[in-house]
């Protein structure tokens, strides 16, 4: 029988989409950099050679941004947040079209450069991981008298082998399981490496405001407000009961364990999708008459994009859907389920297309999506 010590990691690249692009403009390191922005914000050549960077200064228009330098994040901009709110607080940030096939591109690079050192690995997404350390070589032993020296080298190796490959730093959080991983995680953001055991807890996870326990929303945190409950520790400190009477017998369970740090979730190395969608927000709002030809035709890309995903990843979709956000932020979703799935891209348009039929369009239109769900296995 195994006396192994369960380790696991969570591997989140440190503000990832600005770090490739602090790659490809090193100019800009130290300074406040936005990414968020269109075409038109490409960095523009002088005649010496140089650059000339776009700045948040006077931005109009409604995007957001995807995500900033820790430089401009220390100046109260974040992702989600609008440009032009941004602009109020930042206006000398440069800012930078968003690059997602670059991005992409950096994401297999450090997930290989991971998995040459420990393979067992949970996607969840294109800039974190979940890594199983547990049987790496090396990780269950105790260095230099330290019980964890061993996991440590271990996660030391892998955030060397994400930098050596990559060029960017990552931080890691390692833990006994899943939920205490992603928590530990950003303890020492950036560049850093937390290993916390369970014994750790109460100096290292109950001090933590409740709402950083990935599961605990809004809505709840507002509700655990209510109840005088800020800290994961006075979370811990509910009985169990008053929680399920509180919350439901099966979320009101879960709080209590996760306040604990208990969590058996394993490391999933694969996971079929659940739906493959594309949406694209639109620089102006668009009316569904006066623009229905500019409409039509991102409306017939977006199902195209949709089919080839389908048909790279070798999926069928039975079921299609729409997704469409107003002017007033109001946002509808409509769907069809066919009679034999598919991944062709006119049955998707003409589906699709019989969606938006069932919808008032008489509204500006900010957002449109399309997307295919109860997926199956491509055969043949």
């Amino acid at each position: 029988m195994s006396t192994s010590r369960r380790w696991i990691a969570h591997l989140d690249m440190d503000a990832f989409y600005a770090s490739v692009e602090l790659l490809r403009y090193p100019q800009l390191k130290g300074l406040p950099v936005v990414i968020g922005g269109g075409r038109r914000h490409q960095p523009q050549p002088r005649a010496d050679g140089t650059l000339t960077f776009a700045t948040l200064r006077g931005y109009t228009g409604r995007g957001v941004i995807t995500t900033a330098t820790y430089a401009a994040r220390d100046l109260g901009v974040h992702s989600g947040m609008g440009l032009m709110k941004a602009a109020l607080r930042a206006p000398d940030a440069v800012l930078l079209p968003v690059d997602f096939d670059e991005y992409r591109r950096y994401s297999r690079l450090f997930k290989a450069a991971v998995a040459e050192v420990a393979p067992v690995i949970e996607d969840r997404g294109i800039d974190e991981i979940y890594i199983d350390l547990t049987a790496v070589p090396g990780a269950q032993e105790t260095v230099a008298h330290d019980p964890v020296g061993g996991v440590r080298a271990v996660a030391q190796e892998i955030r060397n082998n994400v930098l050596r490959r990559t060029g960017l730093t990552c931080s890691v959080g390692v833990t006994p399981n899943k939920l205490l991983s992603k928590l530990a995680s950003e303890l020492d953001k950036p560049d850093g490496l937390s290993i916390v055991t369970l014994h750790d807890i109460p100096t290292h996870i109950w001090p933590l405001p409740v709402r950083r326990i990935n599961g605990i929303g809004p809505k709840a945190g507002t509700r655990l407000e209510a109840m005088g409950i800020r800290t994961v520790g006075e979370l811990a400190a509910q009985p169990r009961a008053l929680l399920i009477e509180k919350f439901g017998r099966a979320y009101g369970a879960w709080l209590h364990e996760a306040a604990h740090g208990r969590d058996d979730r394993p490391v999933v190395t694969h996971s079929e999708p659940v739906s493959m969608s594309r949406e694209t927000t639109f620089e102006r709002d668009l009316h569904a008459v006066r623009d229905k030809a500019e409409l039509s035709r991102i409306f017939t890309s977006l199902c195209g994009q949709v089919a080839l995903d389908l048909q790279r990843k070798g999926y069928l979709g039975r079921t299609i859907g729409i997704k469409l956000r107003f002017e007033d932020f109001k946002t509808v979703t409509r769907d069809l389920t066919l009679p034999a799935p598919t991944s062709d891209a006119a049955a998707i348009r003409q589906a699709a297309g019989a969606c938006l039929k069932r919808v008032d369009l008489t509204r500006r239109l900010r957002l449109l999506g399309v997307r295919a769900a109860a997926l199956s296995r491509a055969t043949g």
